[in-house]
Protein backbone atom coordinates (compact mmCIF):
# COMPACT_ATOMS: atom_id res chain seq x y z
CA UNK A 1 0.00 0.00 0.00
CA UNK A 2 1.50 3.55 -0.69
CA UNK A 3 -0.89 6.10 -0.35
CA UNK A 4 1.35 8.83 0.30
CA UNK A 5 -1.31 11.68 0.46
CA UNK A 6 -2.81 11.25 -2.49
CA UNK A 7 -5.22 13.89 -3.21
CA UNK A 8 -7.55 14.14 -6.27
CA UNK A 9 -11.09 13.52 -7.66
CA UNK A 10 -12.40 10.07 -8.10
CA UNK A 11 -12.07 8.46 -11.41
CA UNK A 12 -14.72 8.42 -13.07
CA UNK A 13 -15.91 11.26 -11.87
CA UNK A 14 -19.19 11.50 -11.63
CA UNK A 15 -21.65 12.96 -13.81
CA UNK A 16 -22.13 17.23 -14.04
CA UNK A 17 -25.70 17.99 -13.77
CA UNK A 18 -26.52 21.37 -13.82
CA UNK A 19 -27.71 24.54 -15.21
CA UNK A 20 -27.52 28.34 -14.57
CA UNK A 21 -28.54 31.31 -16.18
CA UNK A 22 -25.33 33.03 -17.48
CA UNK A 23 -23.77 36.24 -15.31
CA UNK A 24 -21.40 38.95 -16.88
CA UNK A 25 -18.46 39.64 -15.79
CA UNK A 26 -15.34 41.96 -16.70
CA UNK A 27 -12.24 41.20 -18.28
CA UNK A 28 -9.17 43.48 -18.63
CA UNK A 29 -5.72 43.79 -20.87
CA UNK A 30 -3.62 41.13 -20.28
CA UNK A 31 -0.52 41.09 -17.61
CA UNK A 32 2.59 40.07 -19.68
CA UNK A 33 5.16 40.94 -17.05
CA UNK A 34 5.97 39.02 -14.10
CA UNK A 35 6.10 40.87 -11.06
CA UNK A 36 8.45 39.84 -7.68
CA UNK A 37 6.69 39.20 -4.54
CA UNK A 38 8.83 40.44 -1.71
CA UNK A 39 6.59 38.42 0.86
CA UNK A 40 5.79 35.39 -1.19
CA UNK A 41 7.13 32.05 -1.12
CA UNK A 42 10.88 31.49 -2.90
CA UNK A 43 10.58 35.42 -3.50
CA UNK A 44 12.77 35.65 -7.10
CA UNK A 45 15.60 38.72 -7.42
CA UNK A 46 15.38 41.26 -9.64
CA UNK A 47 17.29 39.80 -11.53
CA UNK A 48 15.03 36.42 -12.12
CA UNK A 49 12.62 38.10 -12.29
CA UNK A 50 13.65 40.63 -15.40
CA UNK A 51 15.01 37.20 -16.77
CA UNK A 52 11.52 35.67 -17.18
CA UNK A 53 9.94 38.32 -19.47
CA UNK A 54 10.45 36.02 -22.40
CA UNK A 55 8.24 33.26 -21.14
CA UNK A 56 5.68 35.46 -20.43
CA UNK A 57 5.51 36.89 -24.11
CA UNK A 58 4.94 33.31 -25.27
CA UNK A 59 2.25 32.86 -26.95
CA UNK A 60 0.20 29.07 -27.94
CA UNK A 61 0.43 27.52 -31.43
CA UNK A 62 -2.90 25.53 -30.96
CA UNK A 63 -3.10 22.54 -32.79
CA UNK A 64 -5.45 19.40 -33.40
CA UNK A 65 -4.42 16.70 -30.50
CA UNK A 66 -7.01 13.69 -31.98
CA UNK A 67 -9.65 14.48 -29.70
CA UNK A 68 -12.54 16.43 -31.28
CA UNK A 69 -12.98 20.00 -30.38
CA UNK A 70 -10.11 19.88 -28.46
CA UNK A 71 -6.71 21.77 -29.25
CA UNK A 72 -3.30 21.23 -27.90
CA UNK A 73 -0.23 23.01 -27.53
CA UNK A 74 2.97 23.65 -25.83
CA UNK A 75 4.71 26.22 -23.74
CA UNK A 76 8.27 26.55 -22.10
CA UNK A 77 8.75 27.46 -18.37
CA UNK A 78 11.76 27.71 -16.68
CA UNK A 79 13.49 24.13 -15.16
CA UNK A 80 14.42 26.67 -12.43
CA UNK A 81 12.64 30.11 -11.22
CA UNK A 82 15.57 31.24 -9.16
CA UNK A 83 17.91 30.87 -12.15
CA UNK A 84 15.82 31.11 -15.00
CA UNK A 85 19.22 30.76 -17.52
CA UNK A 86 19.81 27.32 -16.36
CA UNK A 87 17.46 25.30 -18.44
CA UNK A 88 13.51 25.12 -19.59
CA UNK A 89 10.68 22.11 -19.19
CA UNK A 90 8.18 21.63 -21.36
CA UNK A 91 4.08 22.08 -20.52
CA UNK A 92 1.61 20.57 -22.35
CA UNK A 93 -1.24 22.74 -22.60
CA UNK A 94 -5.46 21.72 -23.77
CA UNK A 95 -8.25 24.08 -24.28
CA UNK A 96 -12.07 23.47 -25.87
CA UNK A 97 -13.05 27.08 -26.82
CA UNK A 98 -15.98 28.70 -25.52
CA UNK A 99 -19.24 27.13 -26.75
CA UNK A 100 -21.80 30.64 -26.79
CA UNK A 101 -23.67 31.76 -26.81
CA UNK A 102 -22.72 35.24 -24.17
CA UNK A 103 -19.71 37.19 -23.97
CA UNK A 104 -17.02 35.26 -23.24
CA UNK A 105 -15.45 35.58 -20.02
CA UNK A 106 -11.98 34.00 -20.05
CA UNK A 107 -10.43 30.86 -19.61
CA UNK A 108 -11.33 28.53 -16.87
CA UNK A 109 -8.11 26.48 -15.60
CA UNK A 110 -8.96 23.17 -14.01
CA UNK A 111 -6.94 20.90 -12.22
CA UNK A 112 -8.19 17.23 -10.68
CA UNK A 113 -5.31 16.99 -8.45
CA UNK A 114 -3.21 14.13 -7.20
CA UNK A 115 -0.63 15.56 -6.78
CA UNK A 116 0.32 13.72 -10.15
CA UNK A 117 -3.10 13.74 -11.82
CA UNK A 118 -2.93 14.55 -15.27
CA UNK A 119 -5.21 17.68 -15.93
CA UNK A 120 -5.19 17.22 -19.39
CA UNK A 121 -6.39 14.09 -19.34
CA UNK A 122 -9.30 15.50 -16.77
CA UNK A 123 -10.15 17.62 -19.28
CA UNK A 124 -10.53 15.91 -22.53
CA UNK A 125 -12.34 12.88 -21.03
CA UNK A 126 -14.57 14.83 -18.19
CA UNK A 127 -14.30 18.36 -17.70
CA UNK A 128 -14.23 20.19 -21.21
CA UNK A 129 -17.26 17.95 -22.04
CA UNK A 130 -19.36 17.44 -18.48
CA UNK A 131 -19.12 21.01 -16.80
CA UNK A 132 -22.35 22.81 -17.02
CA UNK A 133 -23.24 24.32 -20.14
CA UNK A 134 -23.47 27.54 -19.07
CA UNK A 135 -20.07 27.66 -17.72
CA UNK A 136 -18.63 25.87 -21.24
CA UNK A 137 -20.73 28.84 -23.40
CA UNK A 138 -18.77 31.60 -21.14
CA UNK A 139 -15.59 29.89 -20.71
CA UNK A 140 -12.55 28.71 -22.87
CA UNK A 141 -11.85 25.40 -21.07
CA UNK A 142 -8.34 24.69 -20.50
CA UNK A 143 -5.81 22.23 -18.51
CA UNK A 144 -2.16 22.09 -18.38
CA UNK A 145 -0.52 19.03 -16.50
CA UNK A 146 1.73 20.47 -13.86
CA UNK A 147 5.59 20.07 -14.32
CA UNK A 148 6.70 16.36 -13.44
CA UNK A 149 3.23 14.92 -14.21
CA UNK A 150 1.97 13.19 -17.30
CA UNK A 151 2.98 15.36 -20.49
CA UNK A 152 5.05 18.03 -18.78
CA UNK A 153 8.63 16.73 -18.45
CA UNK A 154 7.22 13.60 -16.09
CA UNK A 155 8.98 12.18 -13.09
CA UNK A 156 9.97 8.26 -13.93
CA UNK A 157 10.88 5.78 -11.30
CA UNK A 158 10.44 2.31 -11.60
CA UNK A 159 8.62 0.39 -14.54
CA UNK A 160 5.75 -1.94 -14.30
CA UNK A 161 7.47 -5.26 -13.53
CA UNK A 162 9.40 -2.98 -10.59
CA UNK A 163 6.13 -1.56 -9.48
CA UNK A 164 3.86 -4.99 -9.06
CA UNK A 165 6.36 -5.31 -6.67
CA UNK A 166 6.68 -2.51 -5.00
CA UNK A 167 2.82 -2.15 -4.76
CA UNK A 168 2.45 -5.90 -2.80
CA UNK A 169 5.38 -5.09 -0.22
CA UNK A 170 3.73 -5.23 3.21
CA UNK A 171 3.10 -1.95 4.83
CA UNK A 172 2.00 -3.43 7.90
CA UNK A 173 5.54 -4.88 9.33
CA UNK A 174 5.05 -6.82 12.00
CA UNK A 175 8.86 -7.53 13.24
CA UNK A 176 12.41 -6.46 12.15
CA UNK A 177 12.40 -7.93 9.04
CA UNK A 178 9.21 -7.17 7.88
CA UNK A 179 10.38 -3.32 8.43
CA UNK A 180 14.03 -3.98 6.94
CA UNK A 181 12.07 -4.96 3.47
CA UNK A 182 9.29 -2.47 3.63
CA UNK A 183 11.96 0.79 4.45
CA UNK A 184 14.28 -1.29 1.30
CA UNK A 185 11.42 -0.85 -0.95
CA UNK A 186 10.81 2.99 0.08
CA UNK A 187 14.81 3.32 -0.83
CA UNK A 188 14.86 1.40 -4.50
CA UNK A 189 11.50 3.82 -4.99
CA UNK A 190 14.13 6.73 -4.61
CA UNK A 191 16.72 5.61 -6.19
CA UNK A 192 15.18 4.57 -9.42
CA UNK A 193 13.47 8.40 -9.78
CA UNK A 194 16.65 9.99 -9.06
CA UNK A 195 18.60 7.79 -11.72
CA UNK A 196 15.76 8.23 -14.01
CA UNK A 197 14.69 11.81 -13.15
CA UNK A 198 17.49 13.65 -11.90
CA UNK A 199 17.26 17.14 -13.75
CA UNK A 200 13.11 17.73 -12.44
CA UNK A 201 13.38 15.91 -9.79
CA UNK A 202 14.50 18.89 -7.62
CA UNK A 203 12.05 21.32 -10.00
CA UNK A 204 8.55 19.84 -8.90
CA UNK A 205 6.75 21.73 -6.13
CA UNK A 206 3.54 23.32 -6.00
CA UNK A 207 4.97 26.37 -5.78
CA UNK A 208 6.84 25.78 -9.14
CA UNK A 209 3.66 24.62 -10.84
CA UNK A 210 1.84 27.87 -9.65
CA UNK A 211 4.38 30.18 -11.09
CA UNK A 212 4.05 27.69 -14.04
CA UNK A 213 0.18 28.40 -13.92
CA UNK A 214 0.92 32.44 -14.01
CA UNK A 215 3.19 32.14 -17.48
CA UNK A 216 0.46 29.99 -18.57
CA UNK A 217 -2.28 32.51 -18.02
CA UNK A 218 -0.31 35.27 -19.18
CA UNK A 219 0.35 33.16 -23.00
CA UNK A 220 -3.61 32.72 -22.74
CA UNK A 221 -4.10 36.69 -22.86
CA UNK A 222 -6.29 36.78 -19.06
CA UNK A 223 -5.58 39.61 -16.67
CA UNK A 224 -6.58 37.14 -14.25
CA UNK A 225 -6.59 33.43 -13.62
CA UNK A 226 -10.19 31.71 -13.22
CA UNK A 227 -9.41 28.77 -11.81
CA UNK A 228 -11.24 25.29 -10.44
CA UNK A 229 -8.99 23.02 -8.25
CA UNK A 230 -10.03 19.68 -6.74
CA UNK A 231 -8.47 17.77 -4.35
CA UNK A 232 -4.64 18.29 -4.16
CA UNK A 233 -5.50 20.98 -6.92
CA UNK A 234 -6.74 23.25 -3.80
CA UNK A 235 -3.04 23.94 -2.58
CA UNK A 236 -2.01 24.74 -6.22
CA UNK A 237 -4.68 27.10 -6.43
CA UNK A 238 -4.14 28.66 -3.16
CA UNK A 239 -0.58 28.75 -3.68
CA UNK A 240 -1.21 30.79 -6.90
CA UNK A 241 -3.27 32.68 -4.55
CA UNK A 242 -0.50 33.14 -2.25
CA UNK A 243 2.20 34.09 -4.80
CA UNK A 244 0.20 36.63 -7.20
CA UNK A 245 -3.05 37.50 -5.51
CA UNK A 246 -3.73 41.15 -7.84
CA UNK A 247 -3.92 38.31 -10.52
CA UNK A 248 -6.02 36.10 -8.51
CA UNK A 249 -9.83 35.61 -10.74
CA UNK A 250 -12.58 33.09 -9.92
CA UNK A 251 -11.03 30.20 -7.69
CA UNK A 252 -12.84 27.39 -6.55
CA UNK A 253 -11.10 25.52 -4.11
CA UNK A 254 -13.22 22.06 -3.77
CA UNK A 255 -12.15 19.63 -1.37
CA UNK A 256 -9.59 21.39 0.14
CA UNK A 257 -6.07 20.55 1.62
CA UNK A 258 -4.91 22.86 5.05
CA UNK A 259 -1.70 23.88 4.34
CA UNK A 260 -1.05 24.96 7.58
CA UNK A 261 -0.51 21.05 8.67
CA UNK A 262 2.45 19.45 8.45
CA UNK A 263 2.66 16.27 6.93
CA UNK A 264 2.72 13.99 9.54
CA UNK A 265 -0.33 15.99 10.92
CA UNK A 266 -1.64 15.54 7.30
CA UNK A 267 -1.19 11.92 7.24
CA UNK A 268 -2.87 11.17 10.47
CA UNK A 269 -5.73 13.70 9.84
CA UNK A 270 -6.61 11.70 6.62
CA UNK A 271 -6.35 8.25 8.85
CA UNK A 272 -9.25 10.04 10.28
CA UNK A 273 -10.80 11.41 7.08
CA UNK A 274 -10.43 7.58 5.67
CA UNK A 275 -12.54 6.34 9.29
CA UNK A 276 -15.03 8.71 8.59
CA UNK A 277 -15.89 7.60 5.10
CA UNK A 278 -15.66 4.07 5.92
CA UNK A 279 -17.54 4.41 8.88
CA UNK A 280 -20.39 5.35 6.49
CA UNK A 281 -19.77 2.57 4.06
CA UNK A 282 -20.39 0.38 6.94
CA UNK A 283 -23.60 1.71 7.85
CA UNK A 284 -24.82 1.37 4.68
CA UNK A 285 -23.28 -1.87 4.29
CA UNK A 286 -24.64 -3.73 6.86
CA UNK A 287 -28.24 -2.63 5.68
CA UNK A 288 -27.94 -4.06 2.45
CA UNK A 289 -29.07 -7.73 1.95
CA UNK A 290 -25.57 -8.45 0.11
CA UNK A 291 -22.94 -7.15 2.80
CA UNK A 292 -20.05 -9.63 3.59
CA UNK A 293 -19.57 -7.43 6.53
CA UNK A 294 -22.33 -8.56 8.35
CA UNK A 295 -25.46 -6.95 9.10
CA UNK A 296 -25.16 -6.27 12.96
CA UNK A 297 -23.45 -2.98 13.18
CA UNK A 298 -21.08 -0.41 12.24
CA UNK A 299 -18.59 -2.01 14.75
CA UNK A 300 -18.91 -5.86 14.43
CA UNK A 301 -18.15 -4.76 10.56
CA UNK A 302 -15.16 -2.70 11.30
CA UNK A 303 -13.68 -5.36 13.13
CA UNK A 304 -14.74 -7.80 10.46
CA UNK A 305 -13.07 -5.63 7.63
CA UNK A 306 -10.09 -5.49 9.91
CA UNK A 307 -9.86 -9.17 10.53
CA UNK A 308 -10.36 -9.96 6.78
CA UNK A 309 -6.92 -7.68 6.18
CA UNK A 310 -5.08 -9.42 8.92
CA UNK A 311 -5.78 -12.47 7.20
CA UNK A 312 -4.70 -11.48 4.02
CA UNK A 313 -1.55 -10.30 5.86
CA UNK A 314 -0.62 -14.19 6.21
CA UNK A 315 -2.50 -15.59 3.37
CA UNK A 316 -2.67 -13.88 0.29
CA UNK A 317 -5.86 -15.10 -2.02
CA UNK A 318 -5.44 -15.07 -5.81
CA UNK A 319 -6.65 -12.89 -8.21
CA UNK A 320 -5.90 -14.59 -11.91
CA UNK A 321 -2.92 -13.14 -12.34
CA UNK A 322 -0.32 -15.63 -10.32
CA UNK A 323 2.50 -12.86 -9.61
CA UNK A 324 -0.15 -10.33 -7.92
CA UNK A 325 -1.60 -11.90 -5.69
CA UNK A 326 -4.60 -10.19 -3.28
CA UNK A 327 -2.77 -9.30 -0.27
CA UNK A 328 -3.25 -7.14 2.63
CA UNK A 329 -1.31 -3.68 0.78
CA UNK A 330 -3.49 -4.19 -2.78
CA UNK A 331 -6.65 -5.14 -0.67
CA UNK A 332 -6.19 -1.84 1.38
CA UNK A 333 -5.99 0.39 -1.49
CA UNK A 334 -8.99 -1.33 -2.83
CA UNK A 335 -10.58 -0.22 0.03
CA UNK A 336 -9.81 3.34 0.18
CA UNK A 337 -10.70 3.52 -3.75
CA UNK A 338 -14.19 3.07 -3.03
CA UNK A 339 -13.92 5.69 -0.33
CA UNK A 340 -13.71 8.66 -3.04
CA UNK A 341 -17.12 7.71 -4.29
CA UNK A 342 -20.18 6.14 -2.65
CA UNK A 343 -21.53 5.65 -6.15
CA UNK A 344 -18.58 2.90 -5.77
CA UNK A 345 -19.84 0.76 -2.47
CA UNK A 346 -21.88 -1.68 -4.72
CA UNK A 347 -19.19 -2.69 -6.72
CA UNK A 348 -16.84 -2.53 -3.40
CA UNK A 349 -19.28 -4.88 -1.52
CA UNK A 350 -19.48 -7.43 -4.65
CA UNK A 351 -15.78 -7.37 -4.64
CA UNK A 352 -15.07 -8.16 -1.01
CA UNK A 353 -17.79 -10.82 -1.00
CA UNK A 354 -15.80 -12.77 -3.80
CA UNK A 355 -12.37 -11.81 -1.86
CA UNK A 356 -13.76 -13.43 1.27
CA UNK A 357 -14.37 -16.45 -1.05
CA UNK A 358 -11.40 -16.55 -2.19
CA UNK A 359 -11.29 -15.01 -5.28
CA UNK A 360 -9.27 -11.27 -5.36
CA UNK A 361 -9.62 -10.01 -8.80
CA UNK A 362 -12.20 -7.05 -8.03
CA UNK A 363 -10.71 -5.66 -5.17
CA UNK A 364 -7.09 -5.79 -7.30
CA UNK A 365 -8.86 -3.83 -10.16
CA UNK A 366 -10.50 -1.32 -7.85
CA UNK A 367 -6.34 -0.97 -6.56
CA UNK A 368 -5.14 -0.70 -10.25
CA UNK A 369 -7.44 1.86 -10.68
CA UNK A 370 -5.93 3.92 -7.70
CA UNK A 371 -2.49 3.44 -9.01
CA UNK A 372 -3.42 3.47 -12.41
CA UNK A 373 -2.42 0.62 -13.74
CA UNK A 374 -2.76 -0.56 -17.09
CA UNK A 375 -4.07 -3.83 -18.53
CA UNK A 376 -0.62 -4.03 -20.17
CA UNK A 377 0.70 -3.68 -16.42
CA UNK A 378 2.04 -0.45 -17.68
CA UNK A 379 1.58 2.82 -14.95
CA UNK A 380 1.00 6.16 -15.61
CA UNK A 381 3.39 8.38 -13.51
CA UNK A 382 0.90 9.43 -11.20
CA UNK A 383 2.42 7.77 -7.95
CA UNK A 384 6.02 9.08 -9.28
CA UNK A 385 5.22 12.28 -9.50
CA UNK A 386 3.04 12.03 -6.18
CA UNK A 387 6.02 11.60 -4.48
CA UNK A 388 8.10 13.77 -5.70
CA UNK A 389 5.91 16.92 -5.52
CA UNK A 390 5.15 16.17 -1.74
CA UNK A 391 8.69 14.89 -0.92
CA UNK A 392 9.52 18.51 -1.77
CA UNK A 393 6.39 20.55 -1.02
CA UNK A 394 7.16 19.40 3.11
CA UNK A 395 9.94 17.18 4.88
CA UNK A 396 9.60 13.76 5.70
CA UNK A 397 6.44 13.15 8.41
CA UNK A 398 8.73 10.85 9.77
CA UNK A 399 12.82 10.06 9.86
CA UNK A 400 13.20 6.96 11.25
CA UNK A 401 11.07 3.39 11.56
CA UNK A 402 11.18 4.03 14.86
CA UNK A 403 9.57 7.04 15.00
CA UNK A 404 6.70 5.36 13.01
CA UNK A 405 6.39 2.88 15.28
CA UNK A 406 5.89 5.18 18.24
CA UNK A 407 3.01 7.07 16.32
CA UNK A 408 1.11 3.88 15.06
CA UNK A 409 -0.93 4.23 18.28
CA UNK A 410 -2.16 7.48 17.31
CA UNK A 411 -2.84 6.31 13.60
CA UNK A 412 -5.10 3.43 14.97
CA UNK A 413 -6.73 5.86 17.27
CA UNK A 414 -7.33 7.62 14.28
CA UNK A 415 -8.55 5.01 12.04
CA UNK A 416 -8.67 0.91 13.35
CA UNK A 417 -8.78 -0.62 9.52
CA UNK A 418 -6.37 2.46 7.84
CA UNK A 419 -4.39 3.60 10.73
CA UNK A 420 -1.68 1.40 11.06
CA UNK A 421 -0.63 1.71 7.09
CA UNK A 422 -0.87 4.94 6.97
CA UNK A 423 1.64 5.41 9.51
CA UNK A 424 4.12 3.57 8.28
CA UNK A 425 2.98 4.74 4.74
CA UNK A 426 4.35 8.28 5.86
CA UNK A 427 7.63 7.24 5.90
CA UNK A 428 9.05 7.54 2.29
CA UNK A 429 9.99 10.76 1.99
CA UNK A 430 12.51 10.15 4.71
CA UNK A 431 14.42 8.57 1.92
CA UNK A 432 13.50 11.00 -0.64
CA UNK A 433 17.25 12.09 -2.62
CA UNK A 434 16.55 15.62 -2.91
CA UNK A 435 16.21 17.87 -0.21
CA UNK A 436 12.28 19.39 1.02
CA UNK A 437 11.98 23.19 -0.35
CA UNK A 438 8.52 23.64 1.46
CA UNK A 439 7.44 23.96 4.37
CA UNK A 440 3.53 24.38 6.57
CA UNK A 441 2.13 27.35 6.82
CA UNK A 442 -0.81 29.35 6.61
CA UNK A 443 -2.06 30.97 3.44
CA UNK A 444 -3.84 34.38 3.43
CA UNK A 445 -3.49 35.99 0.11
CA UNK A 446 -3.99 39.31 1.16
CA UNK A 447 -5.58 41.19 -1.60
CA UNK A 448 -6.88 38.42 -3.30
CA UNK A 449 -10.66 38.77 -4.78
CA UNK A 450 -13.06 36.79 -3.11
CA UNK A 451 -12.35 32.71 -3.21
CA UNK A 452 -14.37 29.91 -3.15
CA UNK A 453 -13.38 26.78 -0.44
CA UNK A 454 -15.64 23.71 -0.65
CA UNK A 455 -15.78 21.08 2.03
CA UNK A 456 -17.83 17.89 2.15
CA UNK A 457 -18.19 16.85 5.60
CA UNK A 458 -17.53 12.99 4.99
CA UNK A 459 -14.58 13.58 2.66
CA UNK A 460 -12.26 10.70 2.93
CA UNK A 461 -9.08 12.15 1.27
CA UNK A 462 -9.48 15.77 2.81
CA UNK A 463 -11.16 15.94 5.67
CA UNK A 464 -13.92 18.87 6.33
CA UNK A 465 -11.69 20.75 8.65
CA UNK A 466 -9.52 21.74 6.50
CA UNK A 467 -11.70 23.25 4.33
CA UNK A 468 -12.97 24.87 7.25
CA UNK A 469 -9.51 26.01 8.11
CA UNK A 470 -8.39 27.16 4.52
CA UNK A 471 -11.37 29.36 4.66
CA UNK A 472 -10.61 30.99 7.39
CA UNK A 473 -6.85 31.73 6.65
CA UNK A 474 -7.64 33.31 3.11
CA UNK A 475 -8.11 36.68 3.64
CA UNK A 476 -11.17 36.41 1.39
CA UNK A 477 -11.93 32.94 1.43
CA UNK A 478 -15.96 31.73 1.83
CA UNK A 479 -17.22 28.07 3.13
CA UNK A 480 -19.41 26.21 0.89
CA UNK A 481 -20.45 22.68 2.80
CA UNK A 482 -21.55 20.24 1.40
CA UNK A 483 -23.04 17.38 3.86
CA UNK A 484 -22.52 14.13 2.13
CA UNK A 485 -20.49 11.68 1.39
CA UNK A 486 -17.59 11.24 -1.26
CA UNK A 487 -14.37 13.35 -1.97
CA UNK A 488 -14.97 16.45 -3.54
CA UNK A 489 -18.75 17.93 -4.29
CA UNK A 490 -19.12 20.36 -7.41
CA UNK A 491 -20.66 17.88 -10.16
CA UNK A 492 -21.43 15.43 -8.26
CA UNK A 493 -24.91 15.66 -7.89
CA UNK A 494 -26.22 18.31 -5.50
CA UNK A 495 -27.94 21.39 -7.24
CA UNK A 496 -27.40 23.28 -4.05
CA UNK A 497 -23.39 23.41 -4.87
CA UNK A 498 -23.47 23.29 -8.13
CA UNK A 499 -25.88 25.78 -8.11
CA UNK A 500 -23.36 27.85 -6.01
CA UNK A 501 -20.33 27.08 -7.63
CA UNK A 502 -22.09 28.02 -11.28
CA UNK A 503 -23.65 31.28 -9.98
CA UNK A 504 -19.54 32.28 -8.59
CA UNK A 505 -18.36 31.52 -11.56
CA UNK A 506 -20.41 33.06 -14.23
CA UNK A 507 -21.47 36.03 -11.61
CA UNK A 508 -18.61 36.58 -9.74
CA UNK A 509 -20.67 36.44 -6.58
CA UNK A 510 -19.90 34.30 -3.73
CA UNK A 511 -22.03 31.97 -1.92
CA UNK A 512 -23.28 34.23 1.26
CA UNK A 513 -21.02 33.04 4.38
CA UNK A 514 -22.41 29.96 6.26
CA UNK A 515 -23.93 28.49 3.14
CA UNK A 516 -24.90 24.50 3.71
CA UNK A 517 -25.89 21.73 1.03
CA UNK A 518 -27.04 18.31 1.18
Amino acid sequence: MDPRRLFRTPAPAAALALLLAAGCAGGGAPTAEPVSHAAGPAALSASATAALRPYYAQRPAWRDCGVPDFQCATLKAPLDYARPGDGQVKLAVARTKATGPGKRIGSLLVNPGGPGGSAVDYLQAYAGIGYPAPVRARYDMVAVDPRGVARSAPVRCLDGPAMDAYTQVDQTPDDRRETDRLTAAYKKFAAACAERSARVLPHVSTVEAARDMDIVRAALGDAKLNYVGASYGTFLGATYAELFPERTGRLVLDGAMDPSRTARETNRDQAAGFDTAFRSFAADCVGQADCPLGNASVQDATARMKAFLTALDRKPVPTGEPRRPLGEALATIGVITAMYDEAAWPQLRGALTRAMDGEGAGLLALADSYYEREADGDYSNLMAANAAVNCLDQPSAFTTPAAVAAAVPSFEKASPVFGRGLAWASLGCAYWPVEATGTAHRIRAEGAAPIVVVGTTRDPATPYAWARSLAAQLSSGTLLTYDGDGHTAYGRGSDCVDTAINTYLLRGTPPPPGKRCR
